[in-house]
C-alpha cells in the first residue's frame, strides 16, 4: 500500500451512482476501521449510526433540507450514510463500561494496573467536565479522529466519501432519537462510489505548499 498516493488521490465526491453498492464485506471492515478508531485515554466518546437502506437513508435526508438541500442528494444516492454520534456527556456508566471491556480484553496484568487506568481515564474526563469546561468540545475532537481514520480507511479501499457537516443536527437527533440516548450528531459520512456528474473527481487536488504547511525543529 502507498499511502501517500492514496492521500493525493482521494477527493470529496460531490455526487454519487445510486446504482453502485459497496459490498458488504467492505463495509464489514470500515466498521472494524470505526470501531478501532483511537481516542484520548481511550474513552471512545462515540456511536455511529449506518444506514444502507432507502428507507433510513431519507430519514437521515430530512435533515438535509432547506438550507442544506444540496446535500440531499449525495445522502439518497450514497450507497451508505454514516452518522457520527457523540456521547454528549462521559457518565459513570460509560467509564465502568470502557474499563469493564478493557479488563476483558486482557489489558491488565495486575488489579493495581487496572485501578491506575481508570483514576487516569476519570481524572482527564473531570479535568474536561470541571477545570476546563470543555467536554463537548472534547468529545467532538475524538469523534473527528474517527472521522479521519474512516476517510483514510475508505479511500484504500477504493471507496468514495463524502463528509458533511452542513446538516440540521437537533432536527436528525429528533428523527434518529439520539438526544434520549445520551448522543447528538456531529458529521455525516456519504460512502458509495462516485457518479458520471461527479465534478469534483475531474478537478486538480489543490494544498497548500510544504513550507507554508511544515516546520522542521
Amino acid at each position: 500500500m502507498n499511502i501517500s498516493r492514496i492521500a493525493q488521490t482521494r477527493h470529496t465526491s460531490k455526487a454519487f451512482d445510486p446504482e453502485k453498492k459497496i459490498p458488504a464485506a467492505l463495509i464489514d471492515q470500515l466498521r472494524v476501521v470505526l470501531r478501532n478508531s483511537p481516542s484520548s485515554v481511550n474513552s471512545q466518546p462515540w456511536h455511529f449510526v449506518i444506514a444502507s437502506s432507502p428507507e433510513g437513508k431519507a430519514r437521515i435526508a430530512k435533515a438535509t433540507h432547506g438550507g442544506f438541500a444540496y446535500n440531499e442528494p449525495k445522502v439518497r444516492n450514497a450507497s451508505h450514510v454514516v452518522v457520527l454520534c457523540a456521547r454528549t456527556t462521559l457518565d459513570n456508566g460509560h467509564l465502568d463500561a470502557v474499563i469493564a471491556r478493557e479488563q476483558q480484553d486482557g489489558r491488565f496484568v495486575t488489579p493495581e494496573a487496572m485501578a491506575i487506568q481508570d483514576k487516569s481515564r476519570r481524572f482527564y474526563v473531570n479535568l474536561h467536565q470541571t477545570e476546563l469546561q470543555d467536554e463537548r468540545t472534547w468529545i467532538d475532537r475524538q469523534v473527528y479522529i474517527a472521522l479521519g481514520t474512516l476517510l483514510l480507511g475508505a479511500a484504500a479501499l477504493e471507496i468514495d466519501a463524502c463528509p458533511m457537516e452542513g446538516f440540521d443536527a437537533p432536527l436528525l437527533d429528533a428523527e434518529l432519537g439520539l438526544t434520549a440516548r445520551g448522543l447528538t450528531s456531529v458529521v455525516l459520512v456519504a460512502l458509495g462510489y462516485r457518479g458520471a456528474d461527479d465534478f469534483n473527481a475531474r478537478l486538480p487536488k489543490s494544498r497548500l505548499p510544504e513550507e507554508a504547511v511544515f516546520t522542521e525543529l
